[in-house]
């Protein structure tokens, strides 16, 4: 298997570490630039590439690294969590394919933050294994795997979780990578969901309104679905023209009876 290797996050790190265990090296390495990436300069160290041979940032969209990952002639382009859509011109690059490892039960919750999607929603969650096509998450699936929401998740931890299960996904699919020939499983995107990067910031989701009943069900996957990593994307309520961030922590308690 010839591949070029495109990702970000501490998963897509993960999942090259596995791909080299496994004797299978990148021809190529695209990395966020220096605005987005998190862990660019462990992915770069990890490949061994030369510099020619890694592109960072929108690099890979110029018509030069275009023509040279195409002398490159890759099996396929796996993307690990890399924050950048991708042009029809670069889809086109692999032989068999871009492929794309999504924290999400496809087809529902396409598109960004899945497991706030997931518990606000109510909708399965899971990892996937897809091809990449020019709408978002639309592609055909190769292999795919369910996670259950726990009461005491919140999107913070369950994406720790997802994270896990994501590699075991990818593990599990290489077999059918390397067979260059992996079953596709058509997407039937009527049955699912799909969110973009705003909706997340929208004041509708976000804002908790003081005088408003709710119940106690709505108001806890509020908080449990908006308790992430970034205090930005917290759930909110507004007192006295002064704004409060509000995250949650959920513990199970202990049995303690003998």
């Amino acid at each position: 298997m010839k591949y070029v290797f495109a990702g970000d996050r501490d998963i897509a790190v993960n999942v090259l570490d596995y791909l080299i265990q496994q004797g299978h090296f990148p021809l190529a390495l695209l990395v966020s630039g220096e605005e987005r990436a998190s862990h660019a300069d462990e992915l770069i160290a990890l490949s061994g590439l030369p510099e020619e041979l890694i592109y960072r940032g929108g690099d890979f969209k110029t018509t030069e690294a275009i023509a040279s990952l195409l002398d490159l002639q890759p099996d396929y382009i796996i993307g690990i969590h890399f924050p950048y859509i991708i042009r029809k011109e670069v889809l086109e690059i692999p032989q068999v394919g871009f492929l794309n490892l999504h924290p999400a039960y496809l087809p529902f919750n396409r598109g960004w933050h899945t497991p706030t999607w997931a518990i606000l929603d109510g909708t399965p969650i899971g990892a996937t294994l897809h091809f990449m096509s020019e709408e978002l998450d639309a592609g055909d699936i190769i292999h795919q795997s369910e996670l259950r929401v726990l009461p005491n998740d919140t999107a913070n931890s369950l994406y720790r979780r997802l994270k896990d299960l994501e590699l075991s996904v990818f593990k599990e699919a290489l077999p059918l990578i390397l067979s260059l020939e992996p079953l596709r499983k058509v997407q039937d995107l009527s049955l699912g969901t799909s969110h973009n990067r705003k909706d997340l910031f929208k004041p509708e989701v976000q804002k908790i309104m003081l005088e408003e009943e709710y119940k106690a069900k709505d108001l806890l996957d509020k908080l449990r679905g908006l308790t992430t990593n970034s205090l930005a994307e917290a759930a909110y309520f507004e007192e006295n023209g002064k704004k409060y961030r509000v995250q949650v922590q959920i513990i199970e308690e202990e049995n303690t009876e003998e």
